[in-house]
């Protein structure tokens, strides 16, 4: 029965992806079957350690998170966690290599939202590591399954998508981060004083590593090719929209692609990955 126990646990880590986002549900079904639980899993963990720094206010943040930090270490060591997030977690941590630095990098840079309001470069560029660009590596683990030529081949790629996934987030979320929560996370920006080539400046810096990380994606085994593309276009997608709002408005409304301008990219990119072979 410990399968049923397994399988359990990993469907709860799906049900989490499916809730929070439909952008990343909908990459992952395109992604081969057998990638699928991973990669939930995966996104379970960090949804639910991200949860805690961004949402769980009326609670001791800090404890929160010592204890998940603390529970994902005892689940790596033991092998089983009653927490169904953290066991899915570990089984994949495990069956791919997943290395622990970079599980303590991305525990990191959760625990610096817990102290840090700003950031200077060096601490900008800690963060994006520990929040994004490892994620990003996580997943390329998974889906080099074991090939190490491979995965040290396209581990570069995997950073700048994450990071560029990561910087459109903040630039999405301005109100929420920087209105609500106080946080400014690029460096040496005023967004009280936030001009137009402040804003064209972090946007090259976006479009640089969408650039490299396409390098990345076609080079992808084709059973991840197609979803790590899609989640590439509606990234990018996003990105263009948000390029269209002036500075002076971007802190007042969250952009967003409407869920039927998904499924039409969803569409688009299957027909384009189909007919090219992408």
């Amino acid at each position: 029965m410990i399968e049923l126990f397994h399988r359990t646990a990993v469907e709860c880590s799906k049900l989490i992806t499916e809730q929070y986002s439909t952008s990343f549900t909908l990459g992952i079904k395109t992604l081969d079957r057998k990638f699928h639980f991973p990669i939930y899993a995966v996104y379970g963990f960090v949804r639910y350690a991200d949860e805690i720094v961004d949402t769980f206010y009326e609670y001791d943040q800090k404890r929160l998170l010592e204890k998940f930090r603390a529970d994902t270490y005892e689940a790596l060591e033991e092998g089983i966690s009653l927490n169904p997030i953290l066991h899915a977690f570990q089984r994949v941590v495990k069956e791919y290599g997943i290395e622990r630095t970079l599980i303590d990098a991305f525990l990191k840079s959760m625990e610096m939202d817990l102290y840090y309001n700003d950031y200077c470069e060096n601490r900008y560029q800690e963060y994006i590591y520990g929040s994004a660009e490892v994620v990003g590596l996580m997943c390329l683990r998974v889906f080099c399954e074991g090939d190490r030529a491979m995965f040290d081949q396209l581990k570069e790629p995997a950073r700048k998508l994450g990071a560029a996934f990561q910087k459109v987030n903040f630039l999405r979320d301005l109100k929420s981060d920087y209105v609500d929560r106080g946080r400014v996370y690029f460096p040496g920006v005023d967004f009280n004083e936030f001009t137009k080539d402040a804003k064209r400046l972090i946007e090259q810096d976006i479009q640089r590593d969408f650039d490299d990380a396409y390098a990345g994606i076609v080079k992808l085994p084709r059973g991840a090719r197609m979803g790590v593309h899609l989640a590439y276009t509606y990234y990018l997608t996003l990105f263009n929209k948000i390029k269209q709002v002036p500075a002076s408005k971007i802190q007042e409304q969250r952009v967003r692609v409407p869920d039927m301008k998904k499924i039409a990219l969803l569409a688009q990119t299957y027909m384009r990955f189909r007919w090219s072979g992408i």
